[in-house]
């Protein structure tokens, strides 16, 4: 299976709009430094899942076709921009599944035109796309938001964005699963108050108590950028980049 990271970015990623600071000046003058909205792309060879949906140019990604399905961890803008143009395309319907939440984003839940939203997922239950295996796990955010466990053929990844901490419940399952890869929220360098997303702090509590093999770090803002400009992670944490490919199976993740 492999997992490529389409955007790992916040809302206030790098560049910023109107901000000169290291990571941004950085960021304009080097593409590879560029933050896009926070989503990836899993391809197990039959499926080809799209792991939320922020970035704007999905219509000219893809190919009608191209996508099994799409997972959405919630629906704050920055997860679901790229819907509201690709809703209007033509071709077969795309399934979509997202957490329970009546409001949805703006009117596309209403007017979903090619989405073909499908009935909730329930959390802790383990379903099967293909040979993959998906656990919708419920996470601590300022609206509905779900992570998801991704087994391959015994190999264990959890995605965990948008989230400040985890439920108990989210963090007693992930304590009983054995994991080798974690990706997670942390879009703050380390902070002494608790806001809508983990700060580093937050995020090596939660790589302690869950122990995984490796760990990636994901939605990041150019405030975090700044600090990774001056700062090392400890061993087997890394920032996750726009770009960049995992190759997960047998307990193990190659970046390429």
């Amino acid at each position: 299976m492999q997992l490529t990271f389409l955007g790992t970015g916040g809302v206030t990623a790098a560049p910023l709009f109107g901000c000169d600071c290291a990571a941004c000046e950085c960021a304009r003058r080097d593409p590879a430094r560029v933050r896009r909205a926070t989503s990836a792309l899993i391809d197990t060879g039959r499926e080809r899942i799209l792991l939320d949906a922020g970035l704007t140019d999905l219509q000219q990604r893809f190919q009608p076709g191209a996508l099994s399905r799409i997972l959405l961890t919630h629906f704050h803008m920055d997860h679901v921009a790229g819907l509201f143009s690709l809703r209007w395309g033509k071709g077969a319907a795309i399934p979509v599944w997202a957490p329970p939440d009546d409001k949805g984003c703006d009117d596309l839940l209403r007017h979903p035109g090619l989405l073909d939203f499908r009935p909730a997922l329930t959390p802790f239950v383990p379903y099967r796309f293909g040979e993959l295996q998906v656990t919708p796990l419920p996470l601590q955010h300022s609206r509905l938001t779900w992570g998801y466990l991704f087994d391959w053929h015994g190999t264990r990844l959890a995605w965990l964005c948008d989230t400040c901490g985890l439920p108990p419940d989210t963090a007693d399952f992930l304590q009983g699963q054995p994991l080798d890869q974690l990706i997670i929220d942390c879009n703050d360098p380390p902070r002494e108050t608790a806001r809508n997303h983990n700060d580093l702090s937050r995020a090596l509590q939660l790589v302690l108590q869950l122990a995984p093999r490796q760990t990636w770090l994901i939605h990041l803002s150019h405030e975090m950028d700044n600090w990774l400009l001056n700062n090392g992670l400890p061993e087997n944490v890394q920032a996750a980049r726009d770009g960049q490919t995992l190759c997960v199976g047998a307990r193990l993740a190659v970046t390429v």
